[in-house]
């Protein structure tokens, strides 16, 4: 919880939370003594009427979620929606997204990335999505239920391939947190042999299409291919970019595919 969270909360005049019960826990923590509204964006209409005609009437209403940042596969899409078409003033509040902190700490590149939110929980839909994304270059993040994560595994090995590189974060920031890497087809073998790897929130980081690996060249990839004999990833790509030329990054990323991770 960054400072400005905190007073934002302990200024408002209503908090609607996704579950009143669990953000009675974080409000408790901060003495934060508040009317609270339960809302989510499949509750009943006269709930957000409510919310809408408090905020006509002046009055200010911080919205929370369980966990990371609202909206972000997460309720509230509706309320800020109508809120922002009726001309109310809507603020983020930045704080933890389980998104972008397994991204940053993932080693797959960052430029540029698609998030997917839940795949399809049945595995038809799920290898539907997967296939048409499967070309796509930009690295892919997506969130899953823990009872799903072999399923979903399972599935991305037969869509996208078992040596995509690929890294798994479960419970960012709490108690048990747990941090995989590898390619599809290990991140697999751990979790099916570790039942703990199936509990908790999970984020899937995984590699997007070799197509931007592509560019590096032949004498580069036959360069980097002896340097990683003796050198770990990182120097072995440095120094390929300074003998061959090229894309520090975009060879980087080919040692990772060239040791399977």
């Amino acid at each position: 919880m960054v400072p400005r969270a905190v007073q934002t909360l302990q200024s408002a005049n209503l908090i609607a939370c996704e579950d009143t019960r669990h953000s009675k826990k974080l409000l408790d923590h901060f003495s934060i003594d508040k009317p609270c509204v339960a809302y989510h964006d499949q509750a009943d209409r006269r709930i957000m009427d409510n919310l809408l005609k408090r905020l006509a009437d002046g009055e200010d209403i911080a919205l929370i979620s369980d966990a990371g940042t609202p909206l972000i596969s997460d309720p509230g899409y509706r309320l800020v929606a109508e809120a922002r078409s009726r001309g109310f003033n809507v603020l983020p509040i930045p704080g933890a997204c389980a998104a972008i902190a397994a991204l940053s700490v993932s080693g797959l590149p960052t430029d540029s990335f698609y998030f997917g939110g839940f795949l399809p929980a049945k595995g038809s839909q799920r290898k539907t999505v997967l296939a048409e994304i499967k070309s796509n270059s930009e690295t892919l993040i997506f969130y899953e239920a823990p009872h799903r994560i072999a399923a979903t595994l399972a599935d991305m090995i037969d869509s996208l391939g078992a040596d995509r590189p690929a890294f798994m974060g479960r419970e960012i920031s709490k108690t048990f947190e747990t941090y995989l890497q590898g390619n599809l087809a290990g991140l697999h073998t751990q979790v099916t042999a570790d039942s703990n790897q199936q509990r908790g929130e999970i984020v899937l980081v995984v590699a997007g299409t070799k197509s931007k690996v592509d560019r590096v060249s032949v004498d580069a990839e036959k360069m980097l291919s002896m340097l990683l004999q003796e050198l770990p990833a990182s120097k072995a790509a440095s120094l390929t970019a300074k003998i061959c030329g090229g894309n520090k990054k975009d060879i980087y990323q080919s040692a990772l595919l060239l040791q399977g991770k």
